[in-house]
């Protein structure tokens, strides 16, 4: 049976159409336009579809009834979207562009196409009598890390055998790659005020306190800038030990510093040694600063010493670490350097790690290099997901993933794209990965 790639393209021309931007509460039509959407495309591809309303945006439940049936999977998906107003774009994020094999767009790779490509491939599989249930969880707030999830969660039927996620990125293209585990993420900001309002520099600087100054400081006794590496006393304490062979395994997957550098678009990385760098990306724990507030920003210089200022920061977490526990240690250290900083917690997500032994890898395994023409490489994932440690708790079963897009694919960047090849093999993989399922 071949694959309709007009049609596909045209489903994803329609969802990319949708500006799902979870994050800017003036979407909401557009969020609910969303929703339906999904479930009509679910429906019109012959399966039946849900919307199920939250205290916040939407989750679309879909599903696929097969007749003598014996096991039910759920295969999971987000269809809400990173803004879109960085200056780079070179089309209109929210019209799809097709240029040879690629469609640019925002939300082409992260996570629309692929969740097309799953979709059509139920919808396939349903057509060759595959006995199995396939279930479908389209969430529309996991950019914003899905704070009503559970609302939807508990709506939807269960038990699954396994959950499959389609929301990561491989190596390269070279080599089919899918991770075992995925890092979990802590927000906070720091705040200091140190004055009431804006004070002349010749008048009261030298003697009077500048709080981003003093937040620098702190900011560089927790995090090593050159490293990376975090100094709050204790803060690896929970990580999780990673084999050597789990290392060089790693290596052999074909992680090639130069082509990340280059995909990711950096001047430099802090490492060059690939073991270093995956070690780093996806097994060891991380501090970020990602925008430090307060003061002028306007042009020129305003020659004021400012009265407050502000730090918003995050880590990414690992097996065994937990978001409470780094944050407290996060609290005790400012508690102790700089006790009138205020540290304010954001949302915070657990780790994940797929249990080695779980049966449904070598399927997994197999389903990929039937599509791809490769063995796939097990790695793990730098980036957070916040649906899957709640649905491994809630359902008690494995949840692996089967990511399709590549680094060039931009996921949250400008000029983000999907391309066939990707989403014609990933369809070719999840057909597999159900008729294993529904036979094994």
């Amino acid at each position: 049976m071949t694959v309709d790639r007009q049609h596909f393209r045209t489903l994803l021309a329609e969802g990319v159409a949708i500006p799902t931007v979870s994050m800017d509460p003036d979407r909401a039509a557009d969020m609910a336009r969303g929703a339906e959407w999904a479930a009509e495309t679910i429906r019109s591809l012959g399966g039946e579809a849900t919307i199920l309303r939250t205290s916040g945006w939407p989750t679309v439940h879909g599903r696929f009834r097969a007749e003598g049936a014996t096991r039910s999977i759920a295969i999971y998906n987000h269809l809400d979207v990173q803004p879109a107003n960085e200056p780079e774009w070179r089309t209109e994020p929210f019209v799809l562009t097709e240029v040879g094999d690629t469609w640019y767009g925002r939300g082409a790779t992260d996570d629309k196409g692929p969740a097309l490509a799953a979709l059509f491939a139920a919808a396939r599989s349903r057509q060759a009598g595959v006995p199995l249930d396939i279930h479908f969880i389209w969430e529309f707030e996991e950019e914003i890390g899905s704070p009503n999830f559970d609302e939807a969660l508990a709506r939807i039927p269960g038990p699954f055998d396994s959950v499959l996620v389609s929301d990561t990125i491989w190596i390269s293209r070279d080599v089919p790659a899918s991770p075992l585990g995925l890092r979990g993420m802590q927000t906070f900001t720091l705040n200091l005020r140190t004055a009431s309002h804006d004070t002349h520099s010749g008048l009261v600087g030298g003697a009077a306190r500048n709080p981003l100054l003093e937040l620098a400081e702190l900011i560089a006794a927790m995090v090593d800038a050159e490293s990376g590496r975090v100094k709050i006393p204790g803060f690896y304490d929970g990580v999780r030990q990673t084999d050597e062979a789990t290392l060089e395994g790693f290596v052999r997957a074909g992680f090639d510093v130069e082509r990340f550098r280059k995909a990711h678009g950096l001047t430099s990385l802090r490492d060059l040694d690939p073991r270093i760098v995956t070690q780093k990306l996806w097994t060891l724990p991380t501090m970020e600063l990602h925008g430090l507030a307060g003061g002028y920003q306007g042009p020129g210089v305003k020659s004021a010493v400012p009265p407050w200022g502000e730090a918003k920061m995050s880590m990414r977490l690992v097996p065994d670490m937990t978001a409470e526990g780094a944050l407290a240690r996060v609290r005790d250290f400012v508690s102790v350097h700089h006790p009138e900083v205020e540290v304010v917690a954001g949302p915070g997500l657990e780790p994940y790690m797929c249990p080695s032994d779980a049966a449904q890898i070598p399927h997994l395994a197999a389903a990929l290099k039937h599509a791809f023409g490769k063995e796939p490489a097990f790695v793990r994932e730098g980036g957070s997901i916040g649906a899957v440690v709640r649905m491994a708790r809630h359902w008690q079963c494995p949840v692996l993933f089967m990511g399709l897009s590549l680094p060039e694919h931009g996921y949250h960047a400008p000029n983000e794209n999907f391309d066939w090849p990707m989403a014609q093999g990933g369809i070719a993989a999840f057909e597999h990965y159900f008729r294993s399922q529904g036979t094994c």
